[in-house]
């Protein structure tokens, strides 16, 4: 892929940010471009040094906040014919409580899967809790109670502790795994405003 080629794909891959921001972008890369080729690479080999366009383009993407996205395909819009504005206002009893439901159920799905984690972590912290409070309770208990009664509390104390220690791991996974599911899910939404609109 050759230079021309590469700024090409970088921006049709970046249409849907502001033109300010993609010609940022394209000046940046193809000054990076032509310093390696200063350096003595060839015009390929420049190139690919680089990246590819879709993973510069994805990363690009995902750091762009998404009002800017949402914005500049809004202002890239042409203008209005005056019957596709009344099909729009006539549809609207239909379209926009469609609309406002799948939006409501897109939050409550990310909702309820933060609660459940947020779930896990409260059990977490309810084992570490209990566990402690058991071992104390037992270490105290070695002055009051009979050595069974102290035994049988420690004993309690270390499996809610140990309990507590694999949760901690399970929870590490799920906030973690969560958060790149949120972070794929935004990503996918800026590029569905990030596609050409055919025809």
């Amino acid at each position: 892929m050759n230079k021309s080629e590469f700024l090409l794909a970088l921006a049709e891959g970046l249409a849907s940010l502001p033109w300010e921001d993609t010609e940022e972008r394209l000046n940046f890369y193809s000054e990076m471009i032509d310093d390696r080729i200063e350096e003595g690479l060839s015009e390929e080999e420049a190139v690919a040094a680089v990246g590819s366009p879709k993973d510069i383009v994805n990363q690009l993407l995902a750091d762009a906040p998404l009002t800017t996205i949402v914005k500049s395909k809004i202002s890239q819009k042409k203008s209005w014919r005056a019957w596709e504005i009344i099909l729009l206002v006539l549809g609207s009893p239909v379209w926009l409580p469609l609309l406002l439901a799948a939006a409501a159920i897109i939050l409550s799905v990310y909702v309820t899967i933060w609660a459940i984690v947020i779930s896990f972590w409260a059990i977490f912290v309810s084992f570490a809790a209990c566990g402690l409070a058991l071992i104390l309770t037992g270490i105290a208990s070695i002055f009051f109670s009979n050595i069974f009664v102290t035994i049988a509390l420690i004993g309690c104390g270390l499996i809610l502790a140990g309990g507590a220690i694999f949760l901690f791991f399970v929870c590490k996974l799920l906030t973690l795994g969560t958060a790149r599911l949120a972070k794929i899910m935004v990503l996918g939404i800026k590029k569905s405003f990030s596609r050409k609109e055919r025809g």
